[in-house]
């Protein structure tokens, strides 16, 4: 396979056609839930660990992107639990299934709320324990995930479960094992995916959740670019109806 710019270009062309595709029936069942839920008055958590968290951000707090969305970071233990800035040093602290409960009981969370949780393999335990976490406490639960790698791999989670195997809805990013998807000469891979897909899948969800507001008569609280006129004003106002349930700090 030729490793270059444009090989890279017709791979990730090629995935957002079949991902945007082929997930199109799973993203209407989570576009439902995640509109049932705003309905009721709950907020939308996302949280990703490592370049996962990109998943986060797109859907959680970004222009042209919902104002009742919320962002759970592995930060979060530090910025609100009190734990030391140390504790981010450890490179495998998304394995650790104990960070997950620290996550959901810092988060201003309600009952009324739903989740997003992105992780491309699916198998570590912070991602397995906050998933069952939310389902256990009664939340909808949509994954973002590699159907392809997590299969091919073991779970790293006591359960023996994956995040796909927990979520009400799993969306499938397309990335293949190991998410590069230009085989290297001597083995490996370059040219990861599953940022692109993710954000692909997060923005269709995001689009078909405003699509069912209008349809049904509401108004979207969609977020302007504070970078527009008006745009700060426009945003505070909307801002202020989920006042300590959203943040924008961090």
């Amino acid at each position: 396979m030729t490793i270059s710019s444009a090989a890279y270009l017709d791979a990730v062309s090629d995935a957002i056609r079949r991902v945007g595709t082929a997930q199109a029936a799973a993203v209407q069942r989570a576009a439902d839930l995640i509109a049932e839920a705003l309905r009721r008055g709950g907020v939308l958590h996302a949280f990703g660990c490592g370049h996962s968290e990109a998943l986060a951000m797109e859907l959680a707090g970004r222009a042209g992107g919902l104002v009742p969305t919320n962002r759970i970071a592995l930060r979060d233990i530090v910025l609100y639990g009190g734990q030391p800035r140390t504790a981010l040093e450890d490179p495998y602290l998304e394995r650790d299934p104990g960070v997950a409960h620290q996550l959901y009981e810092l988060a201003p969370v309600k009952p009324d709320d739903i989740f997003v949780i992105a992780s491309n393999s699916g198998v570590n335990g912070t991602v397995g324990e906050l998933a069952l976490l939310v389902k256990e406490r009664g939340h909808d639960l949509i994954a973002i995930t590699s159907h392809e790698h997590s299969s091919r791999v073991e779970p790293r989670h006591s359960s023996g479960r994956r995040l796909g195997d927990i979520a009400d809805v799993s969306l499938d990013n397309g990335a293949p094992l190991g998410d590069a998807v230009l085989a290297l000469p001597g083995g490996g891979a370059v040219g990861a995916l599953s940022s692109i897909t993710a954000a692909l899948l997060a923005q269709q969800l995001t689009v078909e959740v405003v699509r069912r507001m209008l349809d049904a008569g509401e108004t979207p609280p969609v977020y302007l670019s504070a970078n527009v006129p008006g745009g700060d004003e426009h945003n505070h106002a909307i801002e202020a109806r989920y006042a300590g349930r959203i943040r924008r700090t961090a």
